[in-house]
């Protein structure tokens, strides 16, 4: 189904999504409509345009795709599914995500993955193109978040301040050739080894599947991987991966 969404209300735009029996829907003249998606797990939708705030936030399953930029609280408890931005996306992307796949082509904003988790089978990933803005993985307790830094000006850095603040789980791939500084104490880093590299290789296939970009490029540069410290005294309170 095709939908020319213009100046639809978003309420009116969702129920429509929701009442479709195509499986398969594409959004034209999408501008900045709320909640595209939330809560579905059974529909493919592709978005020209620009996606509004909570951009399939509670996703169970499914896909989408927008052609241009996302706001804020992309992915918002996103628990299943996968969301491709071709562009840049704002605040909060993520939080609270409990599984899924987020692939952004270009730069994100703050508070990216605060609280994502894992849990049994699910594990969720973000992989953002640029670079992200401060409070990265604030309180990550679970899941996979990789910052590949393209196409950015060379002094630019791949993340904002305080990145992995009150992180007690999970890991951030930051792709650099020189070790990030300024981390909170409880942040152990370290190169990234070939074992590890292999641990996001699909991620990284699938990301430049999405944008065209190329994998030999990525690669030859340096990889740098945050985890959090074992002796967190909080670690024991949450799933973690």
């Amino acid at each position: 189904m095709k939908l020319t969404v213009g100046n639809m209300h978003f309420q009116k735009l969702n129920d429509e999504i929701r009442a479709c029996a195509d499986k398969e829907i594409l959004l034209e003249n999408c501008i900045g409509q709320r909640y595209i998606g939330s809560g579905l797990s059974n529909k493919d939708i592709r978005i020209n345009g620009i996606a509004g705030n909570a951009l399939g936030a509670y996703l169970g399953g499914g896909s989408i795709v927008t052609e241009g930029n996302a706001q804020d609280a992309t992915g918002d408890t996103m628990n299943d599914g996968t969301i491709i931005v071709n562009g840049s996306c704002g605040d909060g992307a993520g939080y609270g995500m409990r599984g899924g796949k987020m692939f952004i082509r270009g730069n994100i904003g703050y508070r990216a993955g605060i609280h994502m988790k894992a849990y049994q089978e699910k594990l969720p990933v973000m992989v953002i193109g640029g670079c992200a803005g401060s409070f990265l993985g604030e309180y990550q307790a679970g899941g996979i978040i990789i910052v590949l830094g393209l196409h950015k000006p060379e002094s630019a850095p791949v993340t904002g301040y305080f990145c992995g603040t009150g992180m007690h789980g999970g890991k951030i791939f930051l792709r650099s050739e020189t070790e990030p500084t300024g981390l909170p104490k409880q942040i152990v880093v370290s190169e990234a080894t070939a074992s590890d590299l292999a641990e996001i290789d699909g991620y990284l296939d699938e990301f430049c599947q999405h944008f065209g970009e190329d994998k030999t490029e990525i690669l030859s540069s340096r990889f740098y991987m945050l985890t959090p410290n074992s002796k967190n005294p909080y670690k024991q309170l949450y799933t973690i991966y």
